[in-house]
């Protein structure tokens, strides 16, 4: 009896062990056919329109854009900031259009020969409590790099003045450095106030 019994219980041990190989082999197969989800693998991703202030690039995220258009005809507004260089009728909707340049206080370099200065394009920024068109001079560039080239900003620049955190990062690219601006508080509570009363 027991010689019978020890064969039961080599002939179960040895299927279990058969069946438990045969588990591991298509757990491996099954793993070679169906890799780790690419998504999990993937770099988080970062869409910005570049554009030059100066001699600098600047960047805004895409979702921050509503539309790049040719700049229409502006018309001056009394009492409203320096920066402000009127509004002007985008697609049926009369738009502040505003000079980051002169915002920022950043001197314009010279255009180059083959653009023509009286061009310039406008991006068209909506935010929650109001819409703004931002002047460039050249057509804007779209640009798809990885949130691990942004570096945040660093601190020191972040204390100079509570309104100016409108800087969120710098981004690298090859030689280039891009500065990052979150255009949601690029003005400040006044500067909304005052655009709106006009």
């Amino acid at each position: 009896m027991k010689e019978k019994t020890n064969k039961k219980e080599e002939q179960s041990v040895s299927e279990a062990t058969e069946n438990k190989s045969q588990t591991i082999a298509e757990t491996a197969v099954a793993a070679t056919d169906n890799p780790a989800k690419p998504d999990l693998l993937k770099e988080e991703m970062i869409h910005l329109i570049v554009f030059k202030l100066g001699g600098e690039e600047y960047g805004i995220k895409i979702d921050q854009v509503k539309e790049v258009t040719v700049t229409p005809s502006v018309t001056r507004m009394p009492r409203t900031p320096d920066f402000i260089k009127g509004v002007a009728n985008i697609r049926g909707d009369i738009i502040a259009i505003m000079n980051l340049e002169e915002r920022f206080g950043i001197r314009p370099v010279p255009v180059d020969s083959d653009l023509n200065p009286q061009i310039t394009y406008t991006l068209v920024i909506e935010a929650k409590e109001y819409s703004i068109g931002v002047i460039v001079r050249e057509v804007p560039q779209s640009l798809n790099l990885s949130m691990t080239k942004i570096d945040k900003t660093p601190s020191f620049l972040q204390d100079i003045n509570i309104h100016e955190n409108y800087i969120e990062g710098i981004a690298k690219v090859n030689n280039r450095l891009i500065i990052v601006l979150d255009m949601y508080k690029i003005l400040t509570n006044d500067e909304i106030r005052e655009l709106k009363s006009n």
